[in-house]
């Protein structure tokens, strides 16, 4: 097994008992902010952790690369700082926009270079 780049334990181990046969995990991150759990990154999709239906409920989104039409950087910086100065990024699937935000601007570096890779 390679490397996975995780924060909780708890997460990688909800990714790994759903991944399909032969699947590998690339790295999960806890998410901060209100919706959403954690992100989880495989070399087929991304899965979502999302906090924010009501009654204490949750759901797990899986997105395959395939339908990732963009994922950008999201800054409250003017340009003339650097490109990861937050660590919170937006992945536009068709219509729709997951927003997801971390602790620290080397994981929000690091998923966006991923889903960038798998889906260029």
């Amino acid at each position: 097994m390679t490397n996975i780049a995780y924060d909780r334990r708890e997460q990688l181990q909800q990714i790994q008992s759903g991944l399909l046969d032969g699947e590998q995990v690339i790295a999960v991150y806890d998410a901060i902010g209100a919706g959403t759990g954690f992100i989880g990154l495989t070399d087929r999709r991304v899965i979502i952790q999302d906090k924010s239906f009501i009654g204490k409920k949750y759901a797990i989104t899986s997105i395959p690369y395939a339908k990732i039409t963009s994922v950008s950087v999201v800054s409250n910086k003017s340009w003339g700082g650097s490109f990861f100065s937050t660590g919170a990024i937006a992945i536009h699937v068709g219509t729709h926009t997951y927003e997801v935000e971390f602790r620290g601007d080397k994981k929000s570096h690091h998923v966006h270079n991923v889903i960038l890779h798998y889906i260029s």
